[in-house]
């Protein structure tokens, strides 16, 4: 997921911690310089637009976009 706003390494913990409330995250890794996060999921697991949008806007992020790949 492309999202802006990540400067620190408190942030990435701020989004691990939301991630990790989500039934069927694996994995999630945060890279501050280019803005992404990437999360792994179990299969079956999904995550829609709107659901990014809310959990990056009411961590005080903006959601850009999100890409899904296979393992």
């Amino acid at each position: 997921m492309r999202v802006d706003g990540l400067a620190c390494p408190f942030c990435a913990y701020g989004i691990e911690k939301k991630f990790k409330a989500m039934e069927g995250t694996e994995k999630i890794d945060v890279d501050l310089d280019k803005g992404l996060v990437s999360v792994d999921v179990a299969e079956g697991t999904k995550f829609t637009d709107e659901q990014m949008k809310k959990l990056f806007g009411d961590s005080g992020f903006t959601y850009r976009s999100m890409k899904v790949s296979p393992r």
